[in-house]
């Protein structure tokens, strides 16, 4: 059997395109610039529209592709390849029926990723293929593995050796493995072509990215061929595209791909879009006596990392979160996983039992004494929750406005975020023990995206809130009379 098809360079020796080869490349792939099926994409018809991150990436994917078209194998090849591999290791998963069967458990895609533009190196040294498996033993019903190569430092390979580890590890343990998703900027139905090659299940279509016409064309393509694609949306214009083109599993991406910031309440946004349309999604009706099913399966892409996010879209009706980042720098990705508590009964035990999967106020870490963005960018990497800038006098590591206000900017671009973190109100209505835990819970539910924090020493109460105005801090920490 052949090898499916690899990377014929490695990134670093790639060309670089210039702006206006990126925007050509996208003009064509959009079909000029009066197509009526790109209404929906960020800064279409503008010609003075500056390139997203977004977008530079799909179209120096493209002009790649384009690249290496003459020494790949054809589109015919490819699929032979396909039927070999899946004669040889088992047959195509289907997406909605993977996630659905999970219910009323949420389906988990646990994702592989070395690196991504926001965040830089994230875990360039692990093993693909081991990684995806330590993700289906702990119960991944999907697992997502990113085939971009210069930012996110993937390949065809590592997913590969994700679908046949964890087929390996599957009939060892005599067990279902887990649907594999070819994470990537796809455009062309070649693309797709390859991800059948390479041991996908399905793959990812962004709305964002691509003309409506070609949408329609790119799920059906994937149809033919046996694969259920996870149609990728944001905005709700975007829902309005994908439904028109006919998707089935809909993720909503918490993250604004062009800006790079994050809302978990864009989930929720478009669950309510879709009751409000009569549509049936809700995760919950997929396991209803009289055995039909939701038409439309809801799945939550990015941001997340705790029971609480988990927890928060199945109340939404959601059948499936991606979650990516934290599991790839978690030292147990299985202990990680073990803690999402994906069935709902874990979830109200772990709520109500001492010791469980959560205990208020004992996952945050605190990291004191920074005086540089570089620094503080090293501990948000390690997982620290609290950035601690210091203002005593005193103080070796005291730091000026000015250095605390480049920390607070590089901890929110971190954390993907433009604005201090708000906090859930807690009442006072209680003992002063539940009134403690419950500020505990608050603490440790803003800072899942790291917080800076000021430690000010008898400093005079205005000068402390001048200081959170105008360095941009999170909290304080006050010590002294």
């Amino acid at each position: 059997m052949s090898s499916p098809p690899g990377p014929s360079s490695a990134p670093s020796e790639r060309p670089i395109y210039n702006v206006d080869q990126l925007k050509h490349a996208l003009n064509e792939f959009y079909g000029g610039p009066e197509a009526e099926t790109c209404g929906h994409i960020h800064g279409f018809g503008d010609p003075d529209h500056e390139l997203s991150m977004l977008q530079k990436i799909t179209a120096t994917v493209m002009l790649d592709c384009r690249a290496q078209l003459s020494s790949s194998p054809s589109a015919d090849e490819l699929l032979e390849r396909a039927r070999e591999f899946h004669a040889a290791h088992g047959p195509i998963l289907p997406l909605q029926d993977v996630v659905q069967k999970k219910s009323p458990s949420m389906a988990l895609a646990a994702e592989f990723k070395r690196a991504s533009p926001s965040k830089g190196d994230i875990a360039p040294h692990l093993d693909a293929g081991d990684q995806a498996a330590a993700y289906a033993g702990a119960g991944a019903s999907v697992v997502s593995v990113l085939t971009e190569e210069r930012w996110f430092k993937g390949s065809l390979g590592d997913l590969t050796s994700a679908r046949l580890k964890t087929t390996d590890a599957a009939k060892r343990d005599v067990r279902t493995r887990p649907a594999i998703l070819r994470k990537e900027f796809i455009t062309s139905t070649y693309q797709i072509a390859e991800a059948a090659a390479a041991g996908a299940d399905t793959i990812l279509l962004i709305v964002a990215i691509t003309p409506s016409n070609t949408l329609r064309k790119l799920i059906d393509y994937a149809r033919s061929i046996g694969m259920e694609p996870l149609v990728e949306v944001h905005a709700l214009c975007e829902l309005d595209v994908a439904l028109a083109a006919g998707a089935r599993v809909i993720g909503v991406n918490n993250r604004n791909l062009h800006t790079f910031q994050l809302d978990l309440a864009q989930t929720e946004k478009v669950a309510e879009e879709l009751r409000k349309r009569g549509l049936s999604y809700h995760h919950d009706e997929c396991a209803s006596s009289n055995g039909t099913k939701p038409g439309i399966t809801l799945c939550s892409l990015s941001g997340m990392s705790s029971a609480h996010d988990v927890d928060r879209y199945r109340r939404a009706g959601v059948g499936m979160c991606l979650i990516g980042e934290s599991l790839m720098r978690a030292s147990d990705p299985s202990l990680a996983i073990q803690g999402l508590c994906l069935d709902p009964r874990d979830y109200i035990a772990a709520q109500s039992t001492p010791g469980g999967a959560y205990t208020g106020g004992t996952k945050i870490v605190k990291i004191c004494g920074i005086t540089g963005p570089e620094d503080a960018l090293v501990a948000c990497r390690a997982g620290a929750n609290l950035i601690g800038v210091i203002f005593a006098q005193k103080s070796k590591r005291r730091v000026s406005n000015e250095q605390a206000k480049e920390i607070a900017c590089a901890v929110r671009k971190f954390g993907e975020r433009s604005d201090r973190v708000a906090f859930d109100e807690v009442g006072t209505n209680g003992s002063p023990v539940s009134t403690l835990v419950a500020k505990s819970h608050a603490l440790e539910k803003a800072s899942r995206r790291p917080l800076v924090v000021g430690v000010f020493q008898n400093h005079p109460m205005e000068v402390v809130k001048e200081t959170v105005q105008t360095c941009g801090l999170d909290m304080v920490q006050l010590h002294g009379r």
